[in-house]
């Protein structure tokens, strides 16, 4: 059995952790088909760009209410909220079947906006289900799987969600994203899960929304993870803003990006492979420090015109970048008390994504007013301050949590 062989395997013998999986990659393929799609969906009705690209707002537009909608997750079992909340998207999706005029745009945006307030809580309720359906042991090796698919389900879902609109035209795509969601509500009743029904909540609602922020943000070793990843997703944000102008620095034309983009999915996949036994060896500050250095590396050697190393530079991009993100959300799941995870993990997602969609306005912005490799060498050197702090407090974070797996592995 090879090296990379070796997590899927002991991930996919465990029950759980293999049932969970397979609804990721089932709901995750009709998801980034569905988001391909109904953009096109709404250019071919309207004509409009800025329709089109409101599409992705309506949909990212609730996370920013992540620790209030994670709340939800915490107060009632997990299990059967997955199963709901699949059923849900799949009775919604189907109202997309009578979209076929620009007065229906409409009915796309709410649909899409309430597609992504249920993911939130979708997403709080599976991080919290998954602590405790899969063994501690292998949630390194879940998460960097899960990562693996889900770049995967990048490369493959909107090209199949593309040819399905372009045959037979938006409806058909909902209709497949509505089954995705109803194989993942089947995949999710399946699992045998022994959860305690929630206790009440104490005090008021917004008391009960930030007790996951006040965990997180009382917690030695969370903290500075989150926080890490929160930055690191910034500059990857202000870094992918700049992908075409990339592009034309080399003298391409702008389909060369798709090259860029698959060369960093390969480095992604690569990274999700291996990142359980790195967590194991290296401890969580040390995955996500050199994890986050690589990526500092990748960019800002970009500033240097030359097609092989912008391919081998997006290629340490997508290795390095998932690094921070697998071990911050491990970090969450393994750290959290059970009847705060829900709260907390969408809290982490807030904190960690949205400074992405920050980042990519702000990148936009300095496109052109700064000269291209200057602001890469810039970037570069912003990143690899990022992982500093958690390269020099490692040692003493690994000897106050002895014992811990969370940063258990040699110095």
């Amino acid at each position: 059995m090879t090296t990379t062989e070796r997590p899927l395997v002991r991930v996919l013998r465990d029950r759980g952790a293999g049932l969970c999986l397979a609804a990721v990659v089932v709901s995750g393929f009709g998801t980034s088909a569905l988001w391909l799609a109904s953009g096109v969906w709404v250019k071919d009705l309207t004509g409009s760009d800025g329709l089109a690209a409101l599409c992705l707002l309506a949909m990212w537009a609730p996370s920013l209410a992540g620790p209030p909608l994670g709340a939800l997750a915490d107060r009632t079992r997990r299990g059967p909220l997955l199963v709901w909340a699949n059923l849900l998207l799949a009775v919604l999706v189907l109202s997309l079947l009578t979209v076929g005029s620009p007065g229906d745009i409409l009915l796309l945006y709410a649909v899409l906006f309430l597609y992504g307030a249920t993911g939130v809580v979708h997403d709080a309720a599976q991080s919290a289900l998954v602590a405790t359906a899969v063994d501690p042991k292998l949630l390194g090796d879940f998460n960097g799987l899960r990562m693996t698919a889900m770049e995967g389900m990048k490369l493959l879902a909107p090209l199949a969600g593309a040819g399905l609109y372009t045959a037979y035209g938006g409806p058909c795509v909902a209709l497949l994203d509505s089954v995705t969601f109803l194989i993942a509500a089947g995949l999710y009743a399946m699992l045998r899960v022994r959860e305690d029904r929630p206790r009440p909540a104490e005090g008021s609602w917004r008391e009960h929304t930030v007790e996951g922020a006040r965990c997180l943000w009382s917690h030695p070793r969370l903290r500075p993870l989150v926080l890490a990843g929160g930055a690191t997703m910034l500059f990857a944000g202000l870094n992918g803003a700049l992908a075409y102008a990339v592009v034309d620095f080399l003298g391409h034309a702008p389909a060369y990006a798709g090259v860029l983009y698959a060369a960093q999915g390969v480095g992604s996949v690569v990274t999700g492979l291996a990142s359980g036994t790195a967590l194991r060896r290296l401890g969580s500050r040390r995955f996500a420090a050199c994890g986050i250095a690589l990526t500092a590396a990748g960019v800002a050697l970009r500033a240097i015109p030359s097609d092989p190393v912008a391919l081998v530079c997006s290629a340490a991009i997508g290795a390095g970048l998932p690094c921070v993100l697998v071990a911050a959300l491990t970090a969450v799941q393994r750290e959290t008390p059970k009847a705060l995870l829900g709260r907390a993990a969408a809290t982490a997602h807030t904190l960690i994504f949205v400074p992405n969609v920050l980042g990519l306005a702000v990148g936009a912005a300095l496109v052109g007013a700064v000269a291209l490799p200057l602001l890469l060498v810039l970037l570069g050197l912003g990143l690899a301050a990022t992982s500093l702090p958690l390269l020099q407090r490692a040692g003493s974070a690994e000897r106050n949590a002895a014992g811990s797996p969370l940063d258990a592995g040699p110095v």
